[in-house]
C-alpha cells in the first residue's frame, strides 16, 4: 500500500512530477488547440531564473508578500543535495536596486526529522512567522508522507547574503489514519491560532483527510476532523478557506456524486465537524477535477477552477452562490483544450479574478489571465503567454497581486537554466 501511495496521488503519477501528470489528464479529456485570445500589452519581467542548484529549482507554488514588499516561496527541488536532485527549499526574494536578490531560508533534507519536495505556498501565521507543508519527507509507513513546518527568522539581524531561518517540524504524517501527502496545501488558521489543512491521500478510507493542528504542551497535536470516502469527495489537493462563521470550504480533485470532484463545507458542531457537499462536478460543461482551492468575494460567493472539462475541454472558472440554504453553480469561463488552470484564483479589490493556466496561451506553454466583472457577466483577458524559453513554462501556482496592481508568480519549467522562474507583470 505504501509504495502505491507514494507514486500516485488523486490519480496523478507523482513519478512524472505534477506538471506532466496534469497535462496527461487534461489531454485525456480534450486535444490541445492552438487558438487563444491575444494577450494584452503588459510588461513581463523574470525576477529570478532558478538554476536547479543551491537556489532551488522547479517552483510549483505561488508567492507570498510580507509587509516590507519581500516575496517568499518554495522550490520543489534543488538546494542541499541530500536527495537525488536536492529536496527543495524555502526562499525569499528582496528588491535590490532595479532587480531582486534571492536568499535561501531553509534547505529541506528529506530526513526522518525534516520534509522534502515542498509544493504549496508558505503563509505568515498569527505569530508573524512562516508556515508551510512538504509533500514528502518525514517518516511513516510510506517512508516520507509529508510534514507541516514553521520557519522563524534569526533573533538578530542577518549580516550575510545567506541567512537561514530556524525550522520546527510541527507534524510528521505517518500515512495511517492521520493522512499523508499534503500537496498544494496552504495552511489556514482559526481565531484561536489552530492550523488546518488537507492531505491528498491516506486516512481511514485512503481518500485523504482534513486535519487540525492544536498547540499542546509546547508542541502541536494533530486531529482528523474529516476523512474523505468517495461520495463526499476524494483526494483534496489544496488548502481551505474560512468564512466569518468559522466554516471551512475546499475542493476535492475526484470523488463526489459523479466521481469528478466536489466542493465541500465543514461546519463545527460541538466537538465535531459536519461535512456538506456543496457541488459535485459532472465532467460536462461544468468542468471536472478541481485541484485548486477557493476564494470568497465580499458577497459570500465562492470562486474556483477545474483542470479539465467545460465546453472547450480545457477546464473552467466557476462560481458558487448561496441561495435558499443551497448553492447555485455558474460557469464563468471555459478554456480551450489542454489549458488546465490548476491552482486557486486571487481576487483584487475591484473584484477581478486572476489565475494561471498550465498549458494555455498562444504557445501552449501556459498563460496568466484575468476575469473582470462586466454588465452582469465576465470579460476574459489573456495577460501573458509563456513561450517555454527564458520566460519560463507551465505555470502551476497562483498569482499574487500587490497594491499597485502588479502581478507576481512562478513557472516551474523553462527559464534560462531550465529550472523555472519567478516573474512579475506590470500593467
Amino acid at each position: 500500500m505504501a509504495s502505491a501511495q507514494q507514486s500516485r496521488i488523486g490519480g496523478f503519477d507523482l513519478s512524472l512530477r505534477p506538471v506532466t501528470a496534469v497535462l496527461a489528464l487534461a489531454i485525456g479529456f480534450a486535444s490541445i488547440v492552438a487558438a487563444t485570445q491575444a494577450a494584452q500589452a503588459q510588461s513581463f519581467t523574470v525576477i529570478h531564473a532558478f538554476t536547479g542548484g543551491m537556489d532551488g529549482g522547479n517552483p510549483y507554488a505561488g508567492l507570498t508578500f510580507d509587509r516590507g514588499g519581500n516575496l517568499y516561496g518554495t522550490a520543489y527541488e534543488g538546494g542541499v543535495d541530500n536527495c537525488e536532485y536536492g529536496c527543495g527549499l524555502v526562499f525569499k526574494l528582496s528588491r535590490s536596486g532595479p532587480g531582486w536578490t534571492l536568499t535561501t531560508l531553509h534547505d529541506f533534507l528529506g530526513s526522518n526529522s525534516d520534509g522534502a519536495y515542498p509544493e504549496g505556498e508558505v503563509v505568515f501565521g498569527p505569530d508573524g512567522s512562516l508556515y508551510g507543508t512538504t509533500s514528502s519527507g518525514g517518516s511513516g509507513n510510506c517512508y516520507g508522507c509529508g510534514t507541516v513546518y514553521n520557519l522563524k527568522p534569526p533573533q538578530t539581524a542577518c549580516k550575510t547574503v545567506s541567512c537561514s531561518w530556524t525550522e520546527t517540524v510541527l507534524y510528521l504524517f505517518t500515512g495511517h489514519d492521520d493522512g499523508g501527502f499534503p500537496v498544494y496545501v496552504v495552511p489556514v488558521f482559526d481565531q484561536a491560532g489552530d492550523l488546518y489543512g488537507t492531505t491528498a491521500y491516506d486516512g481511514v478510507f485512503d481518500d485523504g483527510v482534513v486535519f487540525k493542528l492544536t498547540r499542546s504542551n509546547g508542541g502541536w497535536s494533530e486531529s482528523v476532523i474529516h476523512a474523505f470516502g468517495g461520495p463526499d469527495g476524494s483526494h483534496p489537493m489544496s488548502g481551505m478557506i474560512f468564512d466569518g462563521a468559522g466554516n471551512l470550504y475546499g475542493t476535492t480533485e475526484v470523488g463526489g456524486r459523479y466521481s469528478q470532484g466536489s466542493v465541500f463545507e465543514l461546519s463545527p458542531s460541538g466537538s465535531n465537524w459536519v461535512a456538506t457537499t456543496l457541488y459535485s462536478f459532472e465532467a460536462g460543461s461544468d468542468g471536472a477535477g478541481p485541484a485548486g482551492g477557493l476564494v470568497f468575494d465580499q458577497a459570500g460567493n465562492l470562486y474556483g477552477t477545474d483542470v479539465v472539462g467545460g465546453s472547450g475541454g480545457g477546464g473552467t472558472v466557476f462560481e458558487l452562490s448561496p441561495s435558499g440554504g443551497s448553492w447555485t453553480y455558474a460557469l464563468l469561463y471555459s478554456f480551450p483544450g489542454g489549458s488546465a488552470p490548476f491552482d486557486s484564483l486571487v481576487m483584487d479589490g475591484a473584484g477581478n479574478l486572476y489565475g494561471t493556466a498550465q498549458a494555455g496561451g498562444a504557445y501552449q506553454r501556459g498563460s496568466v489571465f484575468r476575469l473582470a466583472p462586466f454588465n452582469g457577466g465576465w470579460t476574459y483577458t489573456d495577460l501573458y503567454d509563456f513561450t517555454g524559453g527564458d520566460d519560463g513554462a507551465l505555470p502551476v501556482g497562483s498569482v499574487t497581486v500587490d497594491a499597485m496592481g502588479n502581478l507576481y508568480g512562478t513557472a516551474p519549467k523553462g527559464g534560462a537554466y531550465g529550472y523555472g522562474v519567478a516573474w512579475e507583470i506590470t500593467p
